[in-house]
């Protein structure tokens, strides 16, 4: 039978860090799940508290199952795209470790917001969809609100991460993430799916106010030198979805607005809780 969900877990070496997202996991009430570990062949020992959770499901008969597979890769993304093949849920998502669900309600909850989407998206065809709602910032100690209202603009100024969607597997079947981008590569795969994609139907961006996982922040991409590549990725990335006019249209805006202010308003630790709770204010308006 078809899991609804798909965990996935890209790992290499994460010593106790596994363990608490599994930990995580495990807590969940609802259990229409697999959890799928994709190891880098890491040597620190971590995987075998991932074989021993799963030998003690299957003595306790769950529902849920969970697989590792073990094997070589070149990057976090190259890693995930061979944790999407090897998974069989309807819809996937990605939890980083060192990452965990802030919620035991978490799965069940989204599972029901799924659910009755698709049966609006049901009658536009079989629409494939990505669901996705908020996260908490560890490194800030705020919740960071996704925009609600996907457009354009939004796309090019930011889109919701990886740790708050919920991807139709149909989405990461069709167009995996390019591993020619080392930082921005779900960015990438995003924009892919709400500017030009395989289906005859445009893909459904569904935002739930939930939060759905405490981030744990600081990683790969927030190091001072991936952050350049990042800017370049973003250039390289937004120039391949939308037209020259829309780019600099959309940079105009950003500048108007002092983005690069706001940015580091965002990330201090003390001034993020009042730059988000402003962000979550305008987002209701529109709603």
């Amino acid at each position: 039978m078809q899991p609804f969900f798909s965990i996935l877990v890209v790992c290499l070496n994460p010593g106790e860090k596994l363990a608490e997202t599994l930990e995580s996991i495990e807590n969940q009430s609802f259990q229409d799940y697999e959890v799928l570990v994709k190891d880098g062949l890491s040597a620190d020992g971590s995987l075998a508290y991932a074989k021993e959770l799963s030998e003690k499901w299957q003595r306790e008969k769950r529902l849920c199952k969970m697989k590792v597979v073990s094997q070589k890769d070149s990057g976090i993304y190259d890693a995930m795209n061979q944790a999407s093949e090897a998974a069989s849920g309807k819809y996937i998502y990605f939890l980083n470790c060192g990452d965990c669900f802030t919620s035991k309600t978490v799965l069940g909850e989204m599972a029901d917001f799924i659910s009755e989407c698709r049966k609006d998206e049901r009658r536009k065809g079989d629409v494939p969809g990505i669901y996705y709602g908020n996260i908490y910032e560890r490194l800030t100690g705020q919740q960071v609100t996704s925009n609600p209202h996907l457009d354009a603009f939004g796309c090019y100024r930011n889109v919701p991460c990886h740790q708050a969607c919920f991807y139709d597997r149909r989405l990461l079947a069709a167009h995996p993430f390019d591993t020619r981008y080392r930082v921005r590569a779900d960015y990438e795969q995003f924009l892919w799916c709400f500017f030009t994609n395989e289906f005859q139907e445009k893909v459904e961006f569904r935002y739930k106010e939930i939060l759905i996982a405490d981030y744990e922040g600081g990683g790969f991409s927030e190091t001072k030198e991936n952050r350049r590549v990042s800017a370049r990725e973003h250039k390289e990335i937004t120039e391949k979805y939308m037209s020259e006019g829309q780019i600099i249209k959309f940079r105009l805006i950003l500048w108007m607005t002092l983005a690069p202010l706001r940015t580091k308003i965002a990330e201090n630790e003390k001034t993020a809780g009042i730059y988000n709770r402003l962000k979550k204010m305008l987002y209701s308006r529109k709603q």
